[in-house]
C-alpha cells in the first residue's frame, strides 16, 4: 500500500455508536444475547461505518473505536500487570464527571498478545486501492500519567520505585505491541495524547508547583517515554500523534495555548504528524507551529466535534491561511479537532450531524488544496 496518513481531509478516529450497537451492548450486559451474538453485531456496525467513510470519499478507515468503552483505558488493560474496576469514580471535566474505570498496577508491566491487534486485523480486510486502515491507541505518556496520578501513585511505587524503571517497562511494552501491529499489516498508527494538553497554561504550572514538582521536568518525562516507545519502529510504519485537551460528552478537561509545550512535543517528539486541536480559543494562536520540526506534518483540527453547528467555510479557510504564516501550506492538513466519541457515551450531536462535519472537512480541503 502506498497510501499514507495524513490526507488533506482527515479525521481523528472515533465515531458515534449507532443505536443498534448501544442496544446490543445493553442486551449483552443483561444476559439477553451471547457474547458471540454481541460480537456479530459489533462487526456489522463496523462494516457499516467503514462503508460510510468510503462513501464520503475518505482515504483512511477506522473501526470507529466501536469495541471500546474508553478511548484509552481499554488499551491499557491489554498489558500484563494492569487491572481495572468500575467503581463510579472518574475525572472532573469542565461541565461534568467523566466516569472511568479505576485502572491500576497489580504487577510489572509486560506485553502479551494484545487484543487490539486482532481488532485491527478485522478492519484491515476492508482496505482497497483508495483506502488505508489506521489504528488509534493511547500514547505511552498517557499510560505513564494514568499510573502516577495521586490515586495510583503509592501502588505504582510498590512495583516501580523510580520513574526510570516505570518508563523503561512502558517503553518496552509499547515497542512490543507496535511490532505486533506491524506484523499484522498495520502501516498507520496513531498515538492519542491528552498529556500535553493537560500541562499547558498557567493553571497546570501552578498545580505542579503545589505538588513540589517542576513542570519542565514533567514535560521532559512525557517526551522521554513517548520517544522511547517508538524507538526501533520500522521505517515504513507511519506513527502520528493526536494532541487533545479532553473530549468527553462535548465538554473538555483543560485550556491553554501550545506555546509552553511546543519546544518539546512540536520540536522533539519522534512522530511523523501532529493532529492538533484548534477548534476554539482554548487552543491559542498558530504561532507555536513555527516550532514544528521540518520532518513533521500538521493536521489542523479546525472543525469541532463538540457541537452540531457547521463552521463557516470561509472562516475556516481564513484560519488555514493564517496558520500557513507559521508553517508551509504544503505541510498542513485538515480534520476535526478530536473524535466524535472518545468514550462510548459520545458527543452531543447526531450521526447525521457527524457526517455533515466530515463532508465539510472534505469540501474545505478540496477548495484549499485542490
Amino acid at each position: 500500500m502506498k497510501l499514507r496518513t495524513p490526507f488533506r481531509y482527515d479525521y481523528v478516529g472515533s465515531f458515534l455508536r449507532p443505536d443498534k450497537l448501544k442496544a446490543a451492548k445493553a442486551d449483552f450486559k443483561e444476559g439477553k444475547i451471547t457474547e458471540a451474538e454481541y460480537d456479530k453485531i459489533i462487526n456489522e456496525c463496523i462494516v457499516d461505518v467503514v462503508n460510510k467513510q468510503k462513501e464520503l470519499g475518505y482515504h483512511v478507515i477506522t473501526d470507529g473505536e466501536f469495541r471500546r468503552t474508553f478511548w484509552h483505558l481499554d488499551f491499557m488493560w491489554g498489558f500484563e500487570g494492569i487491572e481495572h474496576e468500575a467503581t463510579g469514580n472518574g475525572v472532573k471535566f469542565n461541565d461534568e464527571l467523566a466516569v472511568l474505570d479505576d485502572t491500576y498496577l497489580v504487577g510489572k508491566i509486560r506485553p502479551k498478545a494484545h487484543p487490539f491487534v486482532e481488532y485491527f486485523k478485522f478492519l484491515k480486510q476492508f482496505e482497497d486501492e483508495n483506502t488505508i486502515a489506521k489504528y488509534t491507541i493511547p500514547a505511552p505518556a498517557q499510560l505513564y500519567q494514568q499510573l502516577i496520578v495521586p490515586a495510583n501513585y503509592d501502588t505504582t511505587r510498590k512495583f516501580y520505585p523510580t520513574d526510570d524503571e516505570l518508563i523503561a517497562d512502558i517503553g518496552a511494552a509499547y515497542q512490543d505491541v507496535i511490532r505486533q501491529f506491524y506484523e499484522a499489516g498495520c502501516r498507520n498508527l496513531q498515538l492519542d495524547d491528552c498529556t500535553w494538553g493537560a500541562i499547558v497554561g498557567d493553571a497546570a504550572k501552578q498545580r505542579y508547583a503545589n505538588l513540589g514538582l517542576d513542570i519542565e521536568d514533567i514535560k521532559a518525562t512525557l517526551l522521554k517515554v513517548n520517544n522511547l516507545a517508538v524507538e526501533g519502529a520500522p521505517e515504513d510504519l507511519i506513527i502520528n500523534s493526536h494532541i487533545c485537551r479532553g473530549n468527553y460528552h462535548s465538554t473538555y478537561f483543560t485550556s491553554g495555548p501550545y506555546d509552553s509545550v511546543a519546544d518539546y512535543v512540536f520540536a522533539q517528539e519522534n512522530v511523523d504528524t501532529l493532529y492538533l486541536e484548534y477548534d476554539d480559543a482554548r487552543s491559542g494562536g498558530f504561532e507555536p507551529l513555527s516550532k514544528v520540526s521540518p520532518d513533521k506534518k500538521v493536521v489542523l483540527g479546525l472543525i469541532t466535534t463538540k457541537k452540531p453547528e457547521l463552521e463557516d467555510k470561509a472562516e475556516v479557510i481564513s484560519r488555514i491561511r493564517e496558520a500557513a504564516k507559521n508553517i508551509p501550506l504544503d505541510r498542513i492538513y485538515l480534520s476535526p479537532q478530536c473524535g466524535f466519541a472518545s468514550c462510548e457515551i459520545g458527543n452531543k450531536l447526531t450521526e447525521e450531524e457527524q457526517w455533515a462535519k466530515l463532508k465539510l472537512v472534505k469540501e474545505i480541503a478540496d477548495e484549499v488544496w485542490g
